[in-house]
């Protein structure tokens, strides 16, 4: 079993930050790449940043500059530094991991999404 988890989401006003926290548990081998997704009202979901294993970093464009991703290997962790938020960065966000477990291949696992909301 592989379990994703975020946290950190919540109300901010705009141009203020929030961090938001990923970890990956359970039994298997590795993590692969892991990433940010997030899905605003009526909209599709959408990828905001990615991180190879080996730390090379991809974002989108609205959020190149205000976001960045980094993790932790030996914790099994991602995070996700926003800054400057504005509301369009209003959504549902999700973590997904690409993670290889012990005698299969990769699979994608995705966290249950947490909210964040930029408002004054």
């Amino acid at each position: 079993q592989v379990r994703v988890v975020e946290s950190g989401g919540g109300l901010v006003q705009p141009g203020g930050s929030l961090e938001l926290s990923c970890e990956v548990s359970g039994s298997f081998f590795r993590i692969n790449a892991m990433g940010w997704y997030r899905q605003g009202p009526g909209k599709q979901r959408d990828m905001v940043a990615t991180i190879t294993d080996d730390g090379d970093t991809n974002y989108a464009d609205s959020v190149k500059g205000r976001f960045t991703i980094s993790r932790d290997n030996a914790k099994n962790t991602v995070h996700l530094q926003m800054n400057s938020l504005k509301s369009e960065d209003t959504a549902v966000y999700y973590c997904k991991a690409n993670v290889r477990r012990y005698g299969l291949g990769p699979d994608d696992y995705w966290g249950q999404g947490t909210q964040v909301t930029v408002s004054s």
